[in-house]
């Protein structure tokens, strides 16, 4: 099942399933996920959106939120839909869930007329690259580094057309 999340009702599951996938915030943040990075999830967006334009859905396998997704409409133009954050919890990973939930997402999107999904992968995390690059994402030629974490991250911007 998704369905939209909560800030408040659903805040511990979110730090939860964040606290289970420590694996991906240990790349990017160099550390385990803190309220910081839950509060980011639950009221925050990318630069110069409104928050309230993010949908925030929770993926739930057996009852309990195992994956966590934020989908922002108008960025990077208006129109756009930006998917700023995908994460499972590894008990889920590799069983077909990340697809579903994507193709949820994506459809949402279209539904909006979006007619394009961009995202971001960090160059640190191939794994997660090569999974966006099946789901059809190709590089869009965007790049930037990133040393806001003291990561050195070079991050590349993925595109799908809707």
């Amino acid at each position: 099942m998704i369905r939209p999340l909560d800030p408040i009702i659903d805040r511990e599951a979110v730090a939860g399933v964040m606290a289970q996938a420590a694996d991906y915030f240990r790349l990017w943040l160099g550390r385990p996920a803190g309220e910081a990075e839950v509060d980011d999830f639950l009221t925050g967006g990318p630069p110069d959106t409104d928050p309230a334009t993010a949908q925030r859905l929770g993926l739930f396998v057996d009852g309990h939120l195992s994956g966590l997704a934020e989908m922002t409409l108008g960025f990077p133009g208006p129109g756009d839909a930006y998917l700023g954050l995908m994460i499972l919890s590894p008990h889920i990973r590799g069983q077909g869930h990340g697809h579903a939930f994507l193709a949820h997402i994506e459809a949402t999107a279209r539904a909006s007329g979006a007619p394009m999904l961009y995202l971001a992968v960090l160059a640190a995390n191939p794994l997660g690259r090569a999974f966006w690059e099946r789901e059809g994402f190709a590089a869009t030629g965007f790049s930037r580094e990133d040393d806001s974490h003291g990561m050195g991250h070079t991050v590349y911007r993925l595109a799908k057309p809707l």
